[in-house]
């Protein structure tokens, strides 16, 4: 790209030995020797640096999240049956939408087991970071079951409004407390998970919303059985439809900005590209990216130019701990260049294909 030499680091957490472009050792193989305060990684004769694995801990295992799932799905199942059986009996289709949202918990925590299987196989092939992502389309279907549920839930409460049936108030009434009971065990079981991943939120806003509808239902089997306003019945299941468009809508837009590469909410890629900008010795910063590789793991790539006779390892050492941080950004691939002896002509960029707006040390647009 026109540079007189380059340097390129990944830092991931592993503590390997660090080379240098003559390849030379700058640390010990633990990463403890003296390698002049540098984060633990290994380069090639070229003078670039990679790392390997990561450093995201959650605080709770995987094997702990799965029995979690596993209970609050066996808890789940065993209630379907039981609540669909007494819907057609009562003739309630609040708790028939009750027993359509319990099964969509049962899919969704089913998925969410089956994308904690596959997210946790080691990366190989062509697959470079796994199948981590697996995870991310699980919320996403669990968003989409959610917002297809509640479409035709509320087609057949306003059905029901115009037309409503006869409903036994007291099967409505005892049965939802029942399912209150059940739900208030298996949200208590996901909330022992660990839900910053966004496929065990998705079970857990599942599980969440029907707790909701479970409440809304007791109302309406209690108003039923009070005033004989069997309305209510469907008036209950509108509420339940409110709540899980809403559920749905949030998996999908939280799982779509991770499909389409977006930063992480509230973390600007202007901000940090002018926060690096204006670290000592960096003239440049552009091709930055920032993106989700899955929940809980952010990443950043950016290209840095230095200026010339500047420190390219020190910086690159300086802008890395700079990101870890401040940003809490472990994962990050950074290219350091000098600048050109040669300055390109005035308005070109410095590669022929960079993406994104280019940050400078001093006032610019972005």
């Amino acid at each position: 790209m026109g540079a007189t030499h380059g340097h390129r680091q990944g830092n991931h957490g592993r503590g390997d030995a660090g080379h240098g472009a003559d390849g030379s050792t700058h640390g010990s193989p633990d990463g403890t020797g003296p390698g002049q305060g540098r984060p633990p990684g290994h380069g090639d004769a070229h003078g670039h640096d990679h790392g390997h694995g990561h450093g995201h801990s959650h605080g709770v295992s995987a094997d702990a999240d799965r029995r979690w799932l596993t209970l609050a799905l066996a808890l789940i199942a065993a209630f379907i049956v039981v609540e669909t059986t007494i819907a057609v009996l009562a003739g309630s289709l609040a708790l028939l939408s009750d027993a359509a949202h319990m099964l969509t918990d049962a899919v969704s925590i089913v998925l969410a087991l089956v994308a904690m299987r596959l997210s946790a196989r080691p990366a190989r092939g062509g697959y470079t970071f796994g199948l981590k992502r697996a995870e991310i389309l699980s919320a996403q279907a669990n968003g989409l079951t959610l917002i297809l549920a509640a479409c035709w839930l509320g087609y057949e409460a306003v059905h029901r409004l115009l037309d409503p049936p006869a409903v036994t108030g007291w099967m409505v009434l005892v049965t939802a407390l029942g399912g209150i009971v059940v739900n208030l065990l298996a949200t208590w079981c996901l909330s022992k998970a660990n839900r910053s991943s966004l496929n065990v939120e998705g079970a857990y806003q599942h599980i969440l919303n029907d707790l909701f509808a479970f409440i809304g239902t007791a109302v309406a089997g209690l108003v039923v059985v009070l005033t004989g306003f069997a309305r209510a019945d469907a008036i209950a299941t509108l509420a339940v439809v409110a709540l899980m468009l809403k559920a749905g809508y949030g998996l999908l837009r939280d799982s779509g900005r991770i499909f389409l590469e977006a930063a992480p909410v509230g973390l600007d890629p202007d901000a940090v590209g002018d926060r690096l900008v204006a670290a000592p010795a960096v003239t440049e910063v552009h091709d930055l990216h920032i993106w989700t590789i899955t929940s809980g793991e952010p990443a950043l790539s950016a290209h840095v130019l230095v200026e010339p006779g500047g420190d390219c390892h020190r910086v690159r050492r300086e802008l890395d701990g700079l990101l870890r941080e401040e940003y809490g950004l472990t994962h990050t691939t950074l290219q350091i260049d000098h600048v050109p002896a040669i300055p390109a002509p005035a308005g070109a960029p410095h590669c022929a294909t960079a993406h994104g707006p280019v940050h400078h040390d001093g006032p610019h647009e972005h």
